[in-house]
C-alpha cells in the first residue's frame, strides 16, 4: 500500500498554481532561485517560501554554494503519487474493459461458453 502521508504532501506541493510551475520549469533543468522567479510577478520571498513547501514534499531540493542557491527536481518525487494513482487506475480500467466486453456483444451478457463438439 501507498504512504498516504506522503502522497498528501504532494498533493498539498502541487496545489498551488506557482509551485506547478516551478516544478514544469525545474523538469527542465536546474536553476538558481533567482532564474525560478524571474518569470513570476512576485517577490523573491514568496518564491523561497514555494520551493520551501516543494522542499518539504519531496518533489526538489536546493544546494547552497557560496550565495547562490540552485533548484532541481528531486529524481523519485513523484514516484509515492505515481503509485497512488496506478494502484487505482488498474481497477478501474479493468472494469472499463469489462464494460467494452459487453457492449461489444450488443450489451447482452456473458453466457455459458459454447463449445464446436457435440453432446
Amino acid at each position: 500500500m501507498v504512504e498516504r502521508a506522503g502522497v498528501d504532501a504532494i498533493l498539498r506541493g502541487l496545489a498551488e498554481p506557482t509551485r506547478r510551475a516551478i516544478v514544469e520549469r525545474l523538469g527542465r533543468g536546474p536553476a538558481t532561485v533567482s532564474e525560478v522567479a524571474k518569470p513570476f510577478d512576485i517577490t523573491l520571498a514568496a518564491v523561497v517560501q514555494h520551493l520551501q513547501v516543494l522542499e518539504e514534499c519531496g518533489l526538489i531540493r536546493t544546494e547552497k554554494v557560496g550565495r547562490v542557491r540552485t533548484c532541481r527536481l528531486e529524481p523519485g518525487g513523484l514516484e509515492a503519487l505515481a503509485d497512488w494513482i496506478a494502484a487505482r487506475r488498474t481497477p478501474a480500467e479493468r472494469r472499463l474493459d469489462r464494460l467494452g466486453e459487453v457492449l461489444a456483444r450488443g450489451g447482452r451478457p456473458e453466457g455459458p461458453r459454447q463449445t464446436d463438439e457435440q453432446p
